[in-house]
């Protein structure tokens, strides 16, 4: 099987220290397994997408010398608001099997109804689960009093879900206790970041996914929709993020990491590559690389993977 992975930015802003490690990281692994690399912008979050920022992100990849196969599509990549009609097929087949319900309840109820001490937020708050009595019918119901509402997907109840992550190892949780019903659309806007990233990596012919470990508990959610439409997952690769120098996520806070401030104070790629290249294990060097550098240095290590610290990277700006 031909190994096909991804990037996948947003353009709700600019790219940063932490997205060009992971990019690289899924660069690397594509060109050391002989695969392919497809670049997909997913730019469904209409009201944070900034203008400028798809732009940006050509110059960023083009800058640090990342590039992809452009057979994905006729443009050469893919862009999600262009494929919405794909993402309603589906949910209008997980309609069709009641794997869905519509849920009427406000962010200040969810949160409210989680607030006892026994909820888990290992990835916000959990949802109560108040309106899975609904069916999808009850959907015309809120349409015609003009009720907004949200899509839930159905976790299978005290199911326990064990993934493979060929980074940080076995991954078991019963999701629907953990996490609850998740979103997958809205009535009022497109649909959510869990429904059209598993249509895009299926419809891709995505096989392998490098991200960074926040997107972990997303991975269960996505699963309960490959399986449903009974497709092959992914395999997943889940990095430790970049932090700043207090430990915490790499933020404005810690000043100014964005590609592009780098880039007009004249700092030369292959600065940020070498130090990307030494977190990741791959030199022990803090030393100017090209891309093709380090991937000599990675082909030369078989295991360059296991080689990349279980730690969050800290990058001072």
């Amino acid at each position: 099987m031909t190994y096909i992975g991804r990037l996948a930015p947003s353009p709700t802003g600019a790219q940063h220290i932490g997205n060009a490690r992971t990019y690289l990281v899924a660069w690397l692994h594509a060109k050391t397994n002989l695969g392919k690399l497809f670049l997909r912008i997913e730019d469904l979050d209409t009201p944070r997408t900034k203008t400028g920022a798809e732009d940006l992100i050509f110059e960023d990849l083009d800058w640090l010398g990342l590039d992809w196969d452009r057979d994905s599509s006729p443009a050469g990549y893919i862009r999600q608001s262009e494929r919405t009609f794909r993402y309603t097929e589906v949910l209008n087949e997980l309609k069709s099997r009641e794997l869905v319900y519509p849920c009427i309840c406000t962010r200040s109820e969810i949160e409210e109804a989680a607030s006892a001490p026994h909820e888990s937020f290992l990835d916000g708050t959990v949802y109560s689960g108040k309106c899975a009595i609904n069916c999808v019918a009850d959907a015309s119901r809120f349409d015609a009093q003009d009720i907004k509402y949200s899509w839930r997907f159905r976790f299978p109840r005290s199911e326990q879900v064990s993934w493979m992550d060929q980074f940080a190892g076995l991954q078991t949780l019963v999701p629907s206790q953990a996490l609850g019903d998740f979103v997958v659309a809205r009535n009022y806007g497109p649909v959510a970041y869990q429904l059209a990233v598993v249509v895009d990596d299926h419809d891709s012919g995505i096989n392998h996914v490098v991200r960074g470990n926040d997107l972990v508990f997303s991975t269960y959610r996505q699963l309960a929709i490959y399986h449903a439409m009974k497709w092959d997952p992914p395999n997943w690769i889940h990095l430790p993020l970049v932090v700043g120098n207090d430990g915490r996520r790499l933020a404005k806070r810690h000043g100014d990491s964005r590609l592009s401030f780098y880039r007009s104070v004249g700092t030369q790629p292959e600065e940020i590559l070498g130090a990307i290249a030494q977190s990741l294990g791959l030199t022990n060097h803090k030393s100017p690389l090209s891309t093709h550098s380090i991937l000599d240095l990675a082909l030369s290590h078989p295991d360059w993977l296991r080689s990349i610290p279980a730690t969050p990277f800290s990058w001072t700006a």
